[in-house]
């Protein structure tokens, strides 16, 4: 376990630079010259950390996206850096390389007391009398679209990715988007892949230009709303609860601060929950007898194909929620995290400075055969409240941990239930025999052709 050094003041900022041989003593990898590793990263971060955890341990230096850096392998060290009980990684230093251009002070670029103020006043829009709100608008939404899926076959992740866009502007906005639909989710797109684009500055014809002219358009869009909310007041959506919430002292949080939260949580929302709903329909399609299983508890639950799953009945969906929790961990929403070590520290036998970013990796974890015997295997019952009680609490990592655990976990198993009860009671879902789509592993993993499916009635 980690073992803190004297007190040392910390470093403010990520600009800050390192001794050029500060992180020699630690073994690795500084890759090639100004790319470094960035290149083999992108192309296979998970096979690339396997590789260097094989050949140096859990203890190892990458050079990657401009930064010398450690990686910290194991349940050990993601509950080190988590759960951080001596406050010694910062995440605003460790995703503000990566994201502070797109998504500046977004809830999950912020650190300690500031971090805690805002996401209790952000926790109201997760109470349970906007969640049953959210619970309708979502049942609403997700059965009038599935029920135009029948016989078809076709690409699941875009389908998928506009109508989780159309249900976050209704449960989130309160309202249609409108026309402006097709601009706002090509700003969360660009924005997100800028975030792993290999210039980082926002120049012209590159990603991160354009991910900085999509956050310019969200920037104007959601200022204009929530001067409208505010105006209005009142709304069970989460907007309306996020532009009239309330820090301890009883003040507003600034309109920009709202605008920012808004524009993290919606892509969070969008993309993540995409992403893992996207996983989930491609491991059942895999496992038709875990489909079998599945639909048996949504139809004793629901009551019928088609038939809406109330809020006050999510609870007992329990084995969907386990086939969830094993596709998020087969491919979690967000590979890895990184965070900027305030303080030296050591893990592992290795004196790691201030100053140096840290990162974890969901994914490498999520395979390790110490935690997950046969970790390929599609099995949900690994999440057995038997079985989740004799496993390390930090093998599995899908929503992060600690103070920083998503906010939104809650939304993101609400609206996936709703969505399997819904597709699950009315179809079989089919794929070629063969099939093996290749998934993007960055930023947010996806199929790289879409995903084929066919959804064939019962």
């Amino acid at each position: 376990m980690a073992t803190l050094a004297p007190e040392k003041p910390a470093f403010t900022h990520w600009s800050q630079s390192q001794k050029a041989d500060s992180l020699n003593h630690i073994p690795g990898d500084d890759g090639w010259p100004i790319l470094g590793t960035t290149l083999k990263v992108l192309a296979d971060p998970t096979g690339y950390g396997q590789r260097m955890r094989a050949q140096y341990g859990n203890v190892f230096r990458s050079h990657s996206f401009g930064n010398r850096q450690v990686s910290l392998v194991g349940a050990d060290a993601n509950e080190l850096v988590l759960f951080d009980r001596d406050k010694i990684f910062s995440s605003e230093q460790g995703w503000g390389p990566v994201l502070d251009l797109l998504f500046p002070r977004g809830l999950m670029l912020m650190d300690f007391d500031h971090h805690r103020i805002d996401r209790r006043a952000l926790s109201i829009a997760f109470k349970p009398g906007p969640m049953r709100h959210y619970a309708d608008a979502l049942g609403h939404g997700i059965a009038a679209e599935v029920a135009q899926w029948s016989g078809r076959t076709m690409k699941f992740y875009p389908a998928i990715k506009a109508l989780t866009l159309d249900l976050a502007a209704d449960s989130f906005l309160g309202v249609p988007l409108g026309p402006e639909a097709d601009a706002i989710n090509k700003a969360f797109v660009d924005m997100v892949q800028a975030a792993v684009g290999v210039v980082r500055k926002p120049l012209p014809f590159t990603a991160m230009g354009r991910g900085a002219a999509g956050r310019k358009f969200l920037v104007q869009w959601f200022t204009a709303e929530t001067i409208k909310r505010r105006e209005v007041g009142g709304g069970q959506d989460m907007f309306s609860q996020f532009a009239t919430a309330t820090r301890e002292d009883g003040s507003l949080l600034p309109v920009d601060e709202v605008v920012d939260h808004m524009i993290f949580l919606m892509m969070a929302a969008h993309d993540t929950i995409t992403s893992s709903a996207t996983s989930l329909v491609w491991l059942l399609a895999k496992n038709p007898e875990w489909q079998d299983r599945l639909r048996a508890e949504a139809m004793a639950v629901t009551g019928g194909p088609g038939r809406p799953l109330s809020y006050d009945d999510l609870g007992k969906l329990e084995l969907t929620e386990m086939a969830f929790k094993e596709a998020l961990r087969l491919i979690p929403p967000v590979p890895s995290t990184p965070r900027r070590a305030l303080r030296e520290f050591t893990f592992g036998g290795y004196r790691i400075p201030a100053g140096t970013p840290v990162g974890i990796s969901a994914a490498m974890v999520h395979k390790m055969e110490e935690h997950w015997p046969d970790p390929e295997r599609f099995d949900p019952l690994r999440f057995t409240p038997e079985e989740v009680a004799k496993r390390h609490k930090y093998a599995w990592i899908p929503f992060g941990g600690g103070a920083h655990m998503c906010l939104g976990l809650h939304f993101a198993y609400m609206q996936v239930k709703i969505l399997m009860a819904q597709l699950l009671t009315r179809y079989r879902i089919e794929i070629e025999p063969g099939y093996a789509p290749k998934w993007q592993p960055w930023p947010i993993p996806k199929p790289a052709d879409g995903l084929t499916v066919s959804f064939a009635p019962l």
